[in-house]
């Protein structure tokens, strides 16, 4: 049996544009962030989409919120293992003020940001319980460019996993007898319409 999941990233916001590292600080999404979610919105209407799962950070919310009135799902279900990465001691700083605070070899130092292992851990706990609980469904998950990034590196670490992913881009993903593939990753064609 086959599941077939899109896990998007939020739409964006004014900390995105500023270079800002938003880790798991809770930034609302910013005009164009809800437009490119009305843009997906469409794209996915007439797709066969059962679920809506999200992180419970406002960029995430909202844009699963404007997706879902889209497609005509009513219930987002929220889970904060989808939260972005925690960014420590560095979230709200772009990469000059690192750079001038802790120097130019700060991702050296320990200031705080979550490891790989601990998002991993945490993604892959909820990727386990969403397959016992809804194998053979077709699920969209909104969450956030780093955390997907590792997500991604670690169930099919061939995919392109290493590339920014755009805001509202949809990674989709296929979990058939017991493995993982990777179909379309970061793909906005919404935007370029």
């Amino acid at each position: 049996m086959t599941t077939r999941i899109a896990i998007i990233r939020h739409g964006s916001t004014a900390w995105n544009k500023a270079g800002r590292l938003q880790g798991s600080s809770d930034i609302p999404l910013d005009e164009e962030g809800r437009e490119q979610a009305r843009r997906l919105g469409q794209r996915l209407i007439g797709e066969p989409w059962e679920l809506i799962y999200s992180s419970h950070l406002d960029r995430a919310k909202e844009t699963a919120r404007i997706i879902a009135t889209a497609i005509e799902l009513t219930d987002i279900r929220q889970d904060d293992r989808l939260r972005e990465a925690s960014g420590g001691q560095i979230e709200g700083t772009t990469e000059a003020e690192r750079i001038e605070q802790w120097g130019a070899e700060w991702k050296q130092l320990d200031l705080g940001v979550e490891t790989t292992e601990a998002i991993v851990n945490r993604g892959m706990a909820f990727f386990n319980d969403l397959i016992a609980q809804h194998e053979g469904k077709n699920i969209l998950i909104v969450s956030h460019g780093g955390f997907i990034r590792k997500l991604i590196g670690h169930l099919v670490p061939d995919a392109p996993h290493q590339t920014m992913l755009k805001n509202t881009a949809v990674t989709e993903l296929l979990h058939s007898d017991n493995s993982w593939s990777c179909h379309l990753y970061n793909c906005v064609q919404h935007l370029e319409e």
